[in-house]
C-alpha cells in the first residue's frame, strides 16, 4: 500500500510527531550550527511545513522576516524527494518574476531538503540560504541530505519515545485498591519521558500485594526490562510468599537480566489489612521507611542484592535465597518507598533518606506522603534520574 499523499494525511504526520510550537532544543540546535560551519553560510534552518506557515524548530541567522518569502521555496521543497537548489534566485527564470525575490535581491541562494516523517509524508525542510550566488555540487547535496537524515532521525526517536511513555504510562496501576482502613498512593516520573522505576499493586484474597523497582539504567532500555519485570512479578505474586514470588521472578529473569547487564532494585511487599502486618523483600533497594504516628522513623534494611546481581557475575549460579522480613504498621503508621531518583534530587547520597524521613512527618495521608515527594522533584534544577515513590497508611 502506497503512502497518502493528501495534504490531509501529510498534516496530520507532522502534528503526530507533536513538535509544531514547541521550544528549541540543542539536539536540532547543533544541527543547523554545524550546517552553517561546513558550508560556510550565512543561514541554515529546519522548517516544518504546517498548512498556512512555516514553523522554526531550529535556525541560525534567519530573521522572521524572511518567513514570507522562504515559504515559497520550503513547499516546493516539500514536493519533491530529492534536494531542491536555487543558485541565484535573481537570475533563476522561475523566480525573476516572483515579487519576494524581485523586493529582496539579497536572497541569492537556496539549498533545501525534504524532511520525511514516519510513513513517508515529507512535513518539513533542512535548509540553507546566502545572499550570494553559489555552486551546489553533488557532494555538498550528500552533505545536506546526510544531515537531513540527522533531523529525520532525531524526529522519530521523539516521536517512538512519545508512544513508548504513552504504553509504559498505561502499565502503572489506573485505580486504587480499596483496603478498609487504609490509604494508598503512588506516582512514577520517568526523567526522560521513558524509564526503568515502575510501581505496581494488587488485591489478591483480601491482601494487598504492592511492588517499586528500579531497573538500573534510563531509557528505551530500562523501560523494557521493567516491563518484564513488572510482568514476572505479578504473575509469581499471586502464589505463595513474598519471598517465593522475588525468588520465582529471579529465577525467571535470570537470562534476561544477565543478557542484557543489567539488574533491578526492587520492595515487593503483601499487606495484612486484618493485623497491619507487612511481608516484604528489600532486594538491594534499601530506600523504604515507616514513618511512625508518634513521630519515630524506622528505616527498612535491604535483604541482599538486586535482581540479576549474581546472574550478572555468573550466568550459572542458583538464584540467591530471599529472606522475607516484616513490619508492622500500628494505626497512623505511614511505609514509604522510594527509588533513588529522590536522592538525586537532593545531596545523592543514603543520608537524604532521613531527610525524605524528616518532610513526611505529619503528612496526613498516603496521597499527602506522595505529594510530599514529589514536591522535591519540582523543586529541583536538574533530575537525572527516574523518580518513583509508594506510600501506604493505616488510619488513625
Amino acid at each position: 500500500m502506497g503512502v497518502d499523499t493528501t495534504e490531509d494525511a501529510r498534516l496530520a504526520a507532522l502534528r503526530q510527531l507533536d513538535v509544531l510550537d514547541t521550544p528549541p532544543e540543542e539536539r536540532f540546535d547543533r544541527v543547523v550550527r554545524l550546517a552553517q560551519q561546513l558550508f560556510g553560510v550565512p543561514t541554515a534552518f529546519v522548517s516544518l511545513v504546517d498548512r498556512d506557515r512555516l514553523f522554526y524548530k531550529a535556525k541560525v541567522g534567519l530573521e522572521q522576516t524572511e518567513a514570507a518569502r522562504d515559504t515559497s521555496f520550503c513547499r516546493l521543497t516539500i514536493e519533491q524527494p530529492g534536494t531542491f537548489v536555487v543558485p541565484d534566485a535573481t537570475a533563476d527564470p522561475r523566480f525573476v518574476e516572483n515579487p519576494w525575490v524581485v523586493d529582496d535581491p539579497h536572497l541569492r541562494f537556496y539549498a533545501g531538503h525534504p524532511l520525511v516523517a514516519p510513513g513517508g509524508h515529507r512535513v518539513g525542510t533542512f535548509c540553507l540560504m546566502d545572499v550570494q550566488p553559489r555552486e551546489f555540487g553533488a557532494q555538498d547535496a550528500v552533505l545536506l541530505r546526510d544531515l537531513a537524515s540527522w533531523v529525520e532521525q532525531e524526529l522519530v526517536v521523539d516521536d517512538e519515545l512519545q508512544r513508548a511513555a504513552q504504553v509504559q504510562a498505561g502499565l502503572l496501576p489506573r485505580t486504587v485498591p480499596d483496603v478498609p482502613g487504609y490509604g494508598i498512593a503512588g506516582a512514577c516520573l520517568p526523567a526522560r519521558g521513558v524509564g526503568g522505576d515502575f510501581f505496581d499493586w494488587a488485591l489478591t484474597d483480601g491482601r494487598l500485594t504492592f511492588t517499586l523497582a528500579d531497573v538500573m539504567g534510563k531509557g528505551g532500555g530500562a523501560a523494557i526490562i521493567a516491563a518484564t519485570v513488572r510482568a514476572v512479578l505479578r504473575a509469581a505474586s499471586r502464589r505463595g510468599s513474598v519471598s517465593d514470588a522475588v525468588a520465582t521472578a529471579e529465577e525467571s529473569l535470570a537470562l534476561d537480566l544477565s543478557g542484557t547487564s543489567m539488574f533491578a532494585t526492587a520492595f515487593h511487599a503483601h499487606l495484612d489489612p486484618g493485623t497491619g502486618r507487612v511481608d516484604y523483600v528489600d532486594a538491594g533497594h534499601g530506600l523504604a521507611v515507616v514513618v511512625h504516628a508518634d513521630g519515630r522513623t524506622t528505616r527498612l534494611q535491604p535483604g541482599g542484592a538486586p535482581l540479576g546481581f549474581a546472574a550478572a557475575l555468573d550466568p550459572d549460579a542458583p538464584p540467591p535465597v530471599r529472606e522475607a522480613a516484616h513490619v508492622e504498621l500500628a494505626a497512623g503508621d505511614l511505609l514509604v518507598t522510594f527509588s533513588d531518583g529522590v536522592l538525586d534530587v537532593l545531596d545523592g547520597t543514603l543520608a537524604s533518606v532521613d531527610e525524605v524521613a524528616r518532610r513526611l512527618g505529619g503528612a496526613s495521608s498516603a496521597s499527602d506522603a506522595v505529594d510530599r515527594v514529589l514536591a522535591l522533584a519540582r523543586g529541583a534544577t536538574d533530575r537525572p534520574d527516574d523518580l518513583t515513590v509508594v506510600a501506604v497508611q493505616r488510619e488513625p
